[in-house]
């Protein structure tokens, strides 16, 4: 099964210590999962970017938020203890979500706060609460992949407005900072634009030229579609030139056939990148786009606060 929704911990967490007893860190985190019958892989999962545990981040936030809203209290490094608002809300309700934590001022005054800006009404914070089932954490981890994605598509779109020359020149940049070959005076060369015998550029694999990368490239509208015939060219080619390993790149997509082709039976190793994998691979290294600004997610430095540190 899947980790149940961020809200869907908060009244369990808060009835875990009903009885006002301190619980530790890991006695919640056993309590849940036996209480939502997690199994060993529901509690690997991880968050969509996988910097963090899907469990353990929920857990975090329900904390966070009950003790905003003066649920729970922190007596003690990784204990929680609950406090007397939290033991008159569980004598009177069996459910609690996000929208019953704003009707307390000190969690509205957070959650408003927190949401972008003081004078954001609460109504509407409400609205926005309602709509999202994540944790903080997963919502960041949404939006960038929504900002990744549509840069995504814009920069494929720049790439297709660009010569078939200049995307040969790209894809051969974008290899070199992938890691092959070594400096760019040396490391690899386009190939004639006239005379390419079906072979585009060229790439050593590693810095010492111990073997070479042969390299297809296709600029094509993202409506083409790569099919298997134009694989078994570029093998062709490949042949021709005695070369074990081949790069097709284009900006458009592969037919299954295509790619069941270049897996399991072509002679020679061939890796094939699909136009949404190459948009991926330059914002991942840096080809076609730059820095506009980062958000640094910092945590608490426990260290620091360690007595031994204070003395």
């Amino acid at each position: 099964m899947a980790i149940p929704k961020f809200e869907d911990f908060l009244y369990p967490f808060l009835f875990r210590l009903k009885d006002m007893n301190n619980v530790s860190i890991k006695e919640m985190r056993k309590y849940i999962i036996e209480h939502f019958h997690l199994t060993d892989e529901d509690c690997k999962l991880r968050t969509k970017s996988g910097s963090a545990n899907q469990l353990d981040d929920r857990l975090g936030w329900s904390r966070q938020w009950l003790r905003r809203a003066l649920f729970i209290e922190i007596p003690q490094r990784g204990v929680y203890k609950i406090t007397k608002r939290g033991v008159e809300y569980l004598q009177n309700h069996t459910d609690l979500r996000q929208t019953d934590l704003m009707k307390y001022p000190e969690f509205a005054e957070y959650a408003t706060t927190s949401s972008g800006t003081e004078k954001k009404q609460t109504a509407k914070v409400i609205e926005e609460l309602e709509d999202s089932k994540q944790t903080p954490t997963e919502q960041l981890e949404n939006a960038y992949q929504t900002i990744v994605k549509d840069l995504a598509a814009d920069l494929l779109q720049k790439v297709l407005e660009q010569s078939a020359q200049f995307f040969e020149h790209l894809v051969l940049d974008l290899l070199l900072k992938m890691g092959y070959g070594g400096s760019l005076s040396d490391a690899g060369l386009v190939t004639k634009y006239s005379h390419d015998d079906g072979i585009d550029g060229i790439i050593k694999e590693d810095k010492l030229g111990l073997d070479k990368i042969y390299i297809q490239a296709k600029r094509y509208n993202t409506a083409n579609t790569i099919v298997k015939p134009q694989i078994q060219q570029f093998v062709g080619a490949l042949d021709e030139q005695k070369a074990s390993k081949g790069v097709f790149i284009t900006t458009s997509s592969y037919s299954s056939e295509a790619r069941k082709y270049a897996e399991e039976k072509a002679s020679k190793k061939i890796v094939l990148i699909d136009g949404q994998e190459l948009a991926r691979y330059m914002i991942e290294y840096n080809v076609g786009v730059s820095l506009k600004h980062v958000y640094e997610v910092k945590r608490i430095d426990s260290d620091y606060f360690e007595d031994d540190n204070n003395e």
